[in-house]
């Protein structure tokens, strides 16, 4: 079996859903723009220089999932998917995607970004399987806390390893194996399929690629 995975931020989307859905709950006055605005931003920052610290950067994230019942936040998604994501899908990164599936590979979305965000976002890409940080949970609602393993840098390859895992599958048992990815970060999972590919890159990500002979493709 082949096997292709696709981060989702700035890879198949044209922006990023972690930084638009805190900034669609500051635009809703949700979030206190002044307190969080700038806050947004400069983990948005780290996280393209290769320097963010995900369990602090998770704290400020998931925080705000806790203070709303699950109702609310699910209407706020809705809307968010409608005004925030669609636009940003790109035709392209679609038809990739369906290529592979048709092809007959094993398909997931892999990303740093939490599940209740990503969630309905890899549905639009008709991908079943996903690989996402999670939020707990505690009787159907968000606690603000973390669960288990982040799906960030080498927390990917612990994560989709246990997703093979589960499925039956390992490394040594797939034939070819795609990570398309866009960032710095995916460095140590790109490292670990057959077929890396950079989408857009980053400068870093492009170099590195551009060296080791990966292609560089745009779904722009």
């Amino acid at each position: 079996m082949n096997l292709a995975l696709f981060d989702l931020d700035n890879t198949l989307l044209a922006g990023d859903s972690d930084f638009e859905w805190a900034q669609y709950l500051i635009s809703r006055g949700v979030l206190d723009r002044e307190a969080y605005e700038a806050r947004n931003q400069d983990f948005y920052e780290q996280y393209k220089a290769g320097t963010l610290d995900i369990h602090e950067f998770l704290d400020f994230q998931l925080k705000p999932l806790s203070r709303h019942p699950r109702a609310e936040l699910d209407a706020w998604h809705a809307d968010f998917m409608a005004t925030r994501i669609l636009p940003i899908v790109t035709e392209k990164g679609r038809a990739l995607v369906r290529r592979h599936q048709a092809e007959g590979c094993l398909t997931a979305i892999v990303t740093a970004t939490n599940s209740f965000v990503t969630a309905p976002i890899a549905r639009v890409f008709g991908i079943g399987h996903l690989i996402a940080t999670e939020p707990e949970r505690v009787s159907g609602e968000f606690t603000g806390r973390v669960s288990g393993t982040p799906s960030f840098r080498e927390g990917k390859i612990a994560r989709v390893e246990a997703w093979l895992a589960g499925l039956g599958h390992d490394w040594k048992r797939l034939g070819r194996s795609w990570f398309y990815s866009d960032s710095l970060n995916d460095l140590p999972l790109l490292g670990k399929v057959t077929d890396p590919v950079a989408v857009d890159p980053d400068p870093t990500l492009e170099s590195h690629a551009r060296e080791h002979g990966w292609p560089v493709i745009s779904l722009r």
